[in-house]
């Protein structure tokens, strides 16, 4: 029997060298004895790990990835699985896609394990500050079901890149200082940092976002263990918000429906002028009076959720009108277009242009913001055709009072609002199309089109190519 000893628990550099030599060697795995830091063995001999004389067989890339997982489980015999498996797949090259194999069931079932303690390990560590000089750090103690600090550590670099704080378990340590990720050896939980007060203002929160209606403590107790709930602030307060959970959910049956919240009121203008008013919309007499109209559209449903409707911005004799999809979030909120991210790159691209934006008219195909809410975020959605359709009138409107001699659709929904027909803009692009109102429209992308390019290069030449659009409009539109 030969005895080979690993430096550390997670020693997958070690086993990985001992184990390729073993297997060249042709030293089967049941002749073979993992051991790891001192400690002997009644019926195995300590021998030097024999050299590799001749190629060893190519391993899977596979293999090595579920290894490297499998080393940080805690169950003792893991290296011996390992070394069974390596052995095994020199002749089965396909050996780990058979799933029902017991000994390959066994290492993927480990591996999800690890797995599932390093992703435990990012959710339930609470840093507490602690004086260290002049600048503060944080230090957080978690007791992980297997040995991942190694494996979780560098998500808390990308997530707090900018603070000095240290990850202590039983098992080994982690440290940031801003500049660097180092390891120590474990510490026991008396080394555990002292409740900070900021504890008090976390459990507050916790017990203010606690849905009682919602509840299942199975579902809960297998996210968050109880084997961690000592080491959880907010542990405090779950049993008591459990045992009133029924109550609070029937107290919440039971209180009369409210009227959901608009994230913002509706802004108020001064231009007030009476208008009149058509069936179900209001017809502007001018474009100051294009604001105030838009407000009282029902022509379709997208006014319902959105928190005010968004006209065109813009002198009355402006020659160069601009039309783009939608307002997005943040023109939802600030009633006007083009001033998100979208309007900031449009900007931009009007200054290189040489195109004073002052003097163009800007507005939307639609009005009203369609979006899908996403948690606290509210999400693009496209106009459908009938959206379209239905905000054309207001176009319109705005057509025939402004009179550009250039109308720039921006994007397809812009185009086939003001040809009245579906676009491709790559096909049509930059080629002038006579209206029947003796303006002329002019087809390019939508300053969001470029932002959406996950490459700077072609983000880079979109946007060229988007400026010498806009100078060309302005040279048509003189």
């Amino acid at each position: 029997m030969s005895l080979i000893r690993l430096e550390s628990e997670t020693d997958f550099d070690g086993w990985r060298k001992a184990a390729r030599a073993l297997r060249a060697a042709e030293v089967s795995p049941d002749r073979v004895v993992w051991k790891v830091g001192d400690g002997a063995d009644l019926f195995a001999e300590e021998l030097p790990v024999p050299p590799v004389d001749a190629p060893v067989f190519a391993v899977p890339r596979a293999f090595l990835e579920l290894a490297q997982d499998v080393v940080l489980h805690r169950d003792p015999d893991r290296f011996e699985l390992l070394y069974r498996l390596l052995w095994r797949v020199g002749e089965e090259p396909n050996l780990l896609k058979i799933v029902t194999d017991y000994e390959v069931g066994k290492a993927l079932a480990m591996r999800k394990a690890v797995g599932k303690a390093a992703y435990q390990m990012k959710q339930y560590v609470r840093f507490r500050k602690v004086e260290d000089g002049d600048e503060p750090a944080y230090v957080a103690w978690i007791e992980p079901q297997h040995r991942v600090v190694a494996k979780a550590a560098p998500f808390f670099v990308e997530r707090f890149a900018n603070m000095r704080w240290s990850i202590l378990t039983p098992d080994a340590c982690a440290h940031w200082d801003g500049e660097g990720l180092s390891y120590t050896p474990g510490l026991r939980r008396e080394h555990a940092p002292e409740p900070d007060v900021l504890e008090d203002l976390w459990r507050s929160y916790f017990s203010s976002t606690f849905n009682p209606a919602r509840l299942k403590v199975k579902a809960m107790t297998s996210q968050m263990p109880k084997r961690l709930w000592r080491n959880l602030p907010e542990a405090a307060v779950i049993p008591r918000l459990i045992e009133q959970a029924a109550a609070r959910a029937e107290t919440m049956v039971q209180s009369p429906h409210t009227e959901p919240q608009r994230r913002l009121p509706r802004r108020e203008r001064a231009a007030e002028t009476p208008v009149s008013v058509p069936g179900d919309s209001v017809v502007p007499a001018s474009v100051e009076e294009v604001w105030p109209a838009v407000q009282a559209c029902r022509r379709c449903d997208l006014w319902r959720n959105a928190t005010q409707g968004v006209a065109g911005k813009g002198p009355a004799t402006a020659r160069l009108m601009f039309v783009g999809e939608q307002p997005g979030d943040q023109e939802d909120l600030a009633g006007e277009p083009f001033v998100g991210p979208a309007g900031q790159l449009f900007d931009r691209a009007l200054a290189e242009a040489g195109v004073p934006r002052a003097e163009t008219y800007v507005t939307n195909a639609v009005k009203h913001f369609k979006f899908e809410p996403r948690g606290k975020r509210r999400l693009h959605r496209k106009p459908d055709g009938g959206e379209i359709k239905a905000c054309r009138w207001w176009l319109e409107h705005e057509r025939k009072l402004v009179k550009p001699r250039l109308i720039v659709a921006l994007g397809a929904t812009a185009g086939q609002s003001v040809l009245g027909r579906p676009v491709s803009v790559m096909k049509e692009r930059g080629a002038p199309v006579p209206l029947e109102d003796g303006s002329t429209a002019f087809l390019t992308v939508h300053p969001s089109y470029m932002l959406r390019l996950p490459e700077q290069a072609d983000r880079d030449r979109a946007y060229g190519m988007f400026v010498e659009d806009l100078r060309a409009a302005w040279s048509l539109a003189a």
